[in-house]
Protein backbone atom coordinates (compact mmCIF):
# COMPACT_ATOMS: atom_id res chain seq x y z
CA UNK A 1 0.00 0.00 0.00
CA UNK A 2 1.69 3.51 -1.06
CA UNK A 3 1.08 6.58 1.00
CA UNK A 4 -1.63 7.90 -1.52
CA UNK A 5 -3.82 4.54 -0.87
CA UNK A 6 -2.79 5.13 2.82
CA UNK A 7 -4.16 8.55 2.72
CA UNK A 8 -7.77 7.89 1.02
CA UNK A 9 -8.28 4.95 3.30
CA UNK A 10 -7.63 6.86 6.37
CA UNK A 11 -10.16 9.63 4.77
CA UNK A 12 -12.59 6.75 4.07
CA UNK A 13 -12.61 5.46 8.01
CA UNK A 14 -12.87 8.64 9.55
CA UNK A 15 -15.47 9.49 7.09
CA UNK A 16 -17.14 6.06 8.09
CA UNK A 17 -16.73 6.31 11.60
CA UNK A 18 -17.98 9.96 12.41
CA UNK A 19 -21.37 8.75 10.10
CA UNK A 20 -21.90 5.47 11.77
CA UNK A 21 -21.11 3.49 8.35
CA UNK A 22 -19.92 0.48 8.94
CA UNK A 23 -19.49 -2.37 6.06
CA UNK A 24 -22.63 -4.46 8.28
CA UNK A 25 -24.18 -1.52 8.39
CA UNK A 26 -24.39 -0.62 4.56
CA UNK A 27 -25.21 -4.30 3.68
CA UNK A 28 -28.34 -4.43 6.48
CA UNK A 29 -29.57 -0.58 4.53
CA UNK A 30 -29.19 -1.77 1.32
CA UNK A 31 -31.23 -4.94 2.11
CA UNK A 32 -33.92 -3.66 4.04
CA UNK A 33 -34.16 -0.60 1.36
CA UNK A 34 -34.84 -3.31 -1.52
CA UNK A 35 -37.14 -5.13 0.62
CA UNK A 36 -38.68 -1.97 1.15
CA UNK A 37 -39.02 -0.90 -2.50
CA UNK A 38 -40.79 -4.40 -3.38
CA UNK A 39 -42.92 -4.63 -0.81
CA UNK A 40 -44.12 -1.39 -1.23
CA UNK A 41 -44.97 -1.79 -4.73
CA UNK A 42 -46.45 -5.13 -3.89
CA UNK A 43 -48.59 -2.65 -1.59
CA UNK A 44 -49.39 -0.43 -4.11
CA UNK A 45 -50.51 -3.55 -7.06
CA UNK A 46 -52.97 -4.48 -3.45
CA UNK A 47 -54.42 -1.11 -3.02
CA UNK A 48 -55.23 -0.87 -6.77
CA UNK A 49 -56.37 -4.35 -7.07
CA UNK A 50 -58.66 -3.91 -4.25
CA UNK A 51 -59.76 -0.19 -4.69
CA UNK A 52 -63.40 -0.24 -3.74
CA UNK A 53 -63.64 3.27 -4.47
CA UNK A 54 -65.60 5.83 -6.71
CA UNK A 55 -62.00 7.60 -8.18
CA UNK A 56 -59.10 6.41 -8.21
CA UNK A 57 -56.15 8.02 -7.30
CA UNK A 58 -52.81 6.94 -8.67
CA UNK A 59 -51.11 9.84 -6.47
CA UNK A 60 -52.25 7.88 -3.07
CA UNK A 61 -50.98 4.72 -4.43
CA UNK A 62 -47.42 5.90 -4.87
CA UNK A 63 -47.90 7.62 -1.70
CA UNK A 64 -48.00 3.75 -0.39
CA UNK A 65 -44.35 3.24 -1.90
CA UNK A 66 -42.83 6.52 -0.79
CA UNK A 67 -44.31 5.86 2.45
CA UNK A 68 -42.14 2.31 2.40
CA UNK A 69 -39.34 3.48 2.01
CA UNK A 70 -39.42 6.05 3.71
CA UNK A 71 -39.93 4.88 6.82
CA UNK A 72 -37.72 2.09 6.54
CA UNK A 73 -34.96 4.82 6.00
CA UNK A 74 -36.03 6.43 9.01
CA UNK A 75 -35.80 3.22 11.19
CA UNK A 76 -32.09 2.57 10.21
CA UNK A 77 -31.13 6.07 11.03
CA UNK A 78 -32.63 6.47 14.19
CA UNK A 79 -31.05 3.03 15.14
CA UNK A 80 -27.80 3.78 14.05
CA UNK A 81 -27.27 6.74 15.95
CA UNK A 82 -29.01 8.06 19.29
CA UNK A 83 -28.54 11.65 18.56
CA UNK A 84 -30.24 11.38 15.00
CA UNK A 85 -33.27 9.51 16.80
CA UNK A 86 -33.62 12.15 19.27
CA UNK A 87 -33.38 14.81 16.60
CA UNK A 88 -36.25 12.98 14.86
CA UNK A 89 -38.68 12.17 17.36
CA UNK A 90 -38.65 16.04 17.92
CA UNK A 91 -39.12 17.17 13.99
CA UNK A 92 -41.88 14.73 13.47
CA UNK A 93 -43.58 15.81 16.75
CA UNK A 94 -44.10 19.59 15.57
CA UNK A 95 -45.22 18.29 12.29
CA UNK A 96 -48.85 18.37 11.49
CA UNK A 97 -50.57 16.59 7.86
CA UNK A 98 -54.14 17.69 7.43
CA UNK A 99 -54.90 15.68 4.10
CA UNK A 100 -58.22 14.27 4.51
CA UNK A 101 -58.71 10.36 4.59
CA UNK A 102 -61.83 10.19 3.02
CA UNK A 103 -61.65 6.42 3.18
CA UNK A 104 -60.93 4.31 6.02
CA UNK A 105 -59.47 1.44 3.64
CA UNK A 106 -56.85 4.21 2.97
CA UNK A 107 -55.66 5.03 6.36
CA UNK A 108 -55.52 0.98 6.68
CA UNK A 109 -53.32 0.88 3.98
CA UNK A 110 -51.12 4.34 4.96
CA UNK A 111 -50.67 1.86 8.35
CA UNK A 112 -49.83 -1.06 6.57
CA UNK A 113 -47.56 0.52 4.66
CA UNK A 114 -45.88 2.67 7.43
CA UNK A 115 -45.61 -0.40 9.52
CA UNK A 116 -43.94 -2.74 7.19
CA UNK A 117 -41.17 0.08 6.36
CA UNK A 118 -40.63 0.08 10.28
CA UNK A 119 -40.23 -4.34 10.03
CA UNK A 120 -37.91 -3.99 7.98
CA UNK A 121 -35.87 -1.25 9.41
CA UNK A 122 -36.14 -3.22 12.50
CA UNK A 123 -34.67 -6.17 10.24
CA UNK A 124 -37.39 -8.26 10.96
CA UNK A 125 -38.10 -9.34 7.48
CA UNK A 126 -39.68 -12.70 7.89
CA UNK A 127 -42.35 -10.78 10.46
CA UNK A 128 -42.34 -8.23 7.06
CA UNK A 129 -43.26 -10.55 4.78
CA UNK A 130 -45.65 -12.62 6.90
CA UNK A 131 -47.35 -9.32 7.51
CA UNK A 132 -47.77 -8.67 3.80
CA UNK A 133 -49.38 -12.23 3.23
CA UNK A 134 -52.09 -11.91 6.46
CA UNK A 135 -53.25 -8.49 5.36
CA UNK A 136 -53.75 -9.86 1.50
CA UNK A 137 -55.51 -12.32 2.79
CA UNK A 138 -57.67 -10.41 5.45
CA UNK A 139 -58.13 -7.84 2.62
CA UNK A 140 -59.08 -10.59 -0.51
CA UNK A 141 -61.57 -12.17 2.44
CA UNK A 142 -63.58 -9.00 3.14
CA UNK A 143 -63.16 -7.31 0.20
CA UNK A 144 -65.04 -10.46 -1.49
CA UNK A 145 -67.95 -10.19 1.41
CA UNK A 146 -67.97 -6.28 0.87
CA UNK A 147 -68.49 -6.82 -3.00
CA UNK A 148 -71.73 -8.53 -3.43
CA UNK A 149 -73.22 -6.00 -4.81
CA UNK A 150 -72.04 -2.04 -6.15
CA UNK A 151 -74.09 0.32 -4.16
CA UNK A 152 -76.01 2.91 -5.97
CA UNK A 153 -78.51 5.93 -4.67
CA UNK A 154 -81.06 6.53 -7.07
CA UNK A 155 -82.77 10.08 -7.22
CA UNK A 156 -86.15 10.20 -9.20
CA UNK A 157 -88.39 13.44 -9.38
CA UNK A 158 -91.84 13.00 -9.69
CA UNK A 159 -95.54 14.99 -9.79
CA UNK A 160 -98.04 12.29 -8.85
CA UNK A 161 -98.17 10.51 -6.11
CA UNK A 162 -98.71 7.11 -8.27
CA UNK A 163 -95.53 7.57 -10.22
CA UNK A 164 -93.96 6.80 -7.04
CA UNK A 165 -95.29 3.67 -6.42
CA UNK A 166 -94.34 2.56 -9.46
CA UNK A 167 -90.87 3.31 -9.26
CA UNK A 168 -90.63 1.33 -6.27
CA UNK A 169 -92.75 -1.78 -8.06
CA UNK A 170 -89.81 -1.22 -10.86
CA UNK A 171 -87.14 -1.84 -8.30
CA UNK A 172 -88.95 -4.81 -6.92
CA UNK A 173 -86.33 -7.36 -8.50
CA UNK A 174 -83.51 -5.31 -6.92
CA UNK A 175 -82.42 -5.29 -3.32
CA UNK A 176 -83.03 -1.61 -2.34
CA UNK A 177 -84.08 0.92 0.84
CA UNK A 178 -86.02 4.05 0.67
CA UNK A 179 -83.81 6.31 2.06
CA UNK A 180 -85.74 9.41 1.79
CA UNK A 181 -88.90 11.33 0.02
CA UNK A 182 -89.12 14.74 0.01
CA UNK A 183 -91.82 17.17 -0.74
CA UNK A 184 -91.70 20.65 -2.55
CA UNK A 185 -94.56 22.07 -3.82
CA UNK A 186 -96.40 19.72 -6.23
CA UNK A 187 -92.93 17.84 -7.02
CA UNK A 188 -91.46 15.12 -4.64
CA UNK A 189 -87.80 13.81 -4.64
CA UNK A 190 -87.71 10.04 -3.78
CA UNK A 191 -84.08 8.93 -2.76
CA UNK A 192 -83.22 5.08 -2.77
CA UNK A 193 -80.26 2.93 -1.92
CA UNK A 194 -79.76 0.16 -4.65
CA UNK A 195 -77.48 -3.19 -4.16
CA UNK A 196 -77.04 -4.04 -8.28
CA UNK A 197 -74.62 -6.93 -8.76
CA UNK A 198 -74.20 -6.14 -12.40
CA UNK A 199 -74.02 -3.17 -14.70
CA UNK A 200 -77.80 -3.67 -16.04
CA UNK A 201 -79.34 -0.71 -15.46
CA UNK A 202 -82.76 -1.30 -18.10
CA UNK A 203 -84.94 -0.05 -15.06
CA UNK A 204 -83.54 3.56 -15.09
CA UNK A 205 -85.18 3.46 -18.93
CA UNK A 206 -88.00 1.80 -17.25
CA UNK A 207 -88.70 4.50 -14.39
CA UNK A 208 -88.02 7.15 -16.85
CA UNK A 209 -91.13 6.07 -19.12
CA UNK A 210 -93.75 6.25 -16.19
CA UNK A 211 -96.21 9.07 -16.03
CA UNK A 212 -95.53 12.12 -14.47
CA UNK A 213 -91.61 10.88 -13.59
CA UNK A 214 -89.92 14.67 -14.66
CA UNK A 215 -86.32 13.42 -14.26
CA UNK A 216 -84.03 10.24 -12.84
CA UNK A 217 -80.33 9.92 -11.71
CA UNK A 218 -78.28 6.82 -10.44
CA UNK A 219 -75.01 7.40 -8.73
CA UNK A 220 -72.53 5.11 -7.77
CA UNK A 221 -72.11 5.31 -3.96
CA UNK A 222 -68.87 4.02 -1.73
CA UNK A 223 -69.32 4.55 2.07
CA UNK A 224 -72.21 4.54 5.01
CA UNK A 225 -75.11 6.09 4.73
CA UNK A 226 -77.07 7.55 7.53
CA UNK A 227 -80.25 9.35 6.34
Amino acid sequence: MNLQDYFKNSVWESFSSSQGLTQDFVVTAVIAMLFSVVLGIFIYKIYGHYFGGVVYSNSFAVTLVGMTVLSCMLTLAISSNIVISLGMVGALSIVRYRTAIKDPMDLLYLFWSISVGITLGAGLYLLAVATIIIMTFVVHIFYNKKKKGVIYILVAHYEEELAGDEILRKLHKIKHQLKSKTFRGKLTEITVELICKNNNTLFLEQIREIEGVKDVSLIQYNGEYHG
